[in-house]
């Protein structure tokens, strides 16, 4: 594509930072930027039309981990690991909040409940004879317990009738936020192209070379904040991992209120404008799901549609209004690789399906790479 003299010179000369990727991280890096260099010439540039990954795309969990989860990873991580992603996460949240203002992403802090099928009765137990020890384990980070055994009061069937509850959990309107996040970006004179993938990038000199499909022009630095899509930018230690969703028409009286976890995590729904949004399954058909295709399976929708049927809304008529995906990155650890790549290159990328709570951190540490 050849540009014309003023798209160069509008939006690609002299540019100081290239962010890949308009997501919670991208968009809070390019905030960071702004702050530590008020006169740079900072360049995102994005895949989609809207962030494409997770971000316009997430559940909208303001959460930093259910009881099951947490005590899995203390088999993976040790416990000072397991005390530090959650402070990572908790410290996330409270600069979404501070950032954009908890009337702009409509933040509820109604508690989630983690809840188990009669086949996860042991895990059950499992979680409540160490509950004690998760509570004191995080009690430096949140001064007070925050798991609690509750009795199921919203009348799901197929489940035991103990919930797991947490007090600390929350939920945010997604698109409030992103909304917000850019409108940030484009008030700071940020700029933003859209629909522009990026190829491959080097080093050159005392700067980077980027080739797009679109174009190719350098930048001072590079920063990659692409998560989800970060291998194909040479991170093989990301994986992608899509996630399914679909969200109900309104229901009438609707008395299901906070965030939802079941069977490990691997299903989670929450209440939204009288409305159940309900997301995951990735465990059905792990191999299909590591995918950067955006797309619903028939075998994930089906199981969906069934546990909405039988489990969340059992006896109440409900329409499904849509479906969609989003693309995370994981990896075999759960802390997120925020580091230099080379001279004038950096990442952020593998935030383990936990975006909404630690992408503005990571956003921010990942900016705070380069010096004032």
């Amino acid at each position: 594509m050849n540009l014309s003299y003023w798209e160069h010179q509008s939006w690609l000369s002299n540019v100081d930072h290239t962010i890949v990727g308009s997501g919670i991280v991208g968009l809070n890096t390019a905030l960071r930027l702004r702050e530590k260099f008020p006169k740079a010439n900072i360049l995102i540039l994005e895949r989609g039309f809207l962030p494409n990954g997770a971000s316009t795309k997430n559940a909208g969990f303001a959460c930093f981990g259910s009881l099951s989860e947490i005590l899995d990873d203390l088999n993976s991580h040790s416990e000072e690991e397991v005390v530090q992603l959650v402070q990572k996460r908790v410290d996330g949240l409270a600069l979404l909040r501070t950032t954009l203002g908890n009337e702009a992403i409509d933040f509820k802090l109604w508690g989630g409940y983690e809840l188990f099928t009669p086949q996860d009765k042991a895990l059950l137990e499992d979680c409540e004879s160490k509950m004690e020890y998760v509570n004191k384990l995080l009690f430096p980070v949140f001064k007070e317990n925050v798991f609690s055994s509750v009795p199921d009061k919203f009348n799901f069937k197929k489940i035991e009738e103990t919930l797991i509850f947490n007090k600390f959990e929350g939920q945010i309107n997604t698109g409030r936020m992103m909304e917000a996040l850019l409108q940030k970006a484009l008030s700071a004179g940020i700029k933003i192209l859209n629909n522009i993938t990026v190829q491959e990038f080097s080093e050159v000199n005392s700067g980077v070379k980027i080739k797009t499909d679109q174009f190719e022009f350098s930048t001072k630095k590079l920063f990659i904040a692409t998560n989800g899509f970060a291998a194909q930018l040479g991170m093989d230690s990301v994986k992608p991992a899509r996630a399914q969703v679909l969200i109900t028409k309104p229901i009438e009286n609707l008395q299901i209120q906070g965030t939802f976890h079941l069977d490990k995590g691997f299903y989670y729904f929450r209440n939204i404008d009288k409305r159940i949004l309900l997301g995951g399954g990735r465990n059905l058909d792990i191999k299909t799901e590591e995918t950067t295709n955006l797309g619903e399976t028939e075998l994930i929708q089906n199981k969906l549609e069934e546990l909405l049927r039988e489990t969340i809304l059992p006896n109440i008529d409900f329409e499904i209004d849509r479906r969609w995906s989003g693309i995370m990155g994981v990896g075999v650890q759960k802390k997120p690789i925020v580091k230099r790549l080379s001279s004038n290159t950096f990442c952020g990328v593998r935030l383990g399906g936990m975006g909404v709570a630690i992408g503005s951190l990571v956003g921010k540490e990942l900016a705070d790479l380069i010096p004032h």
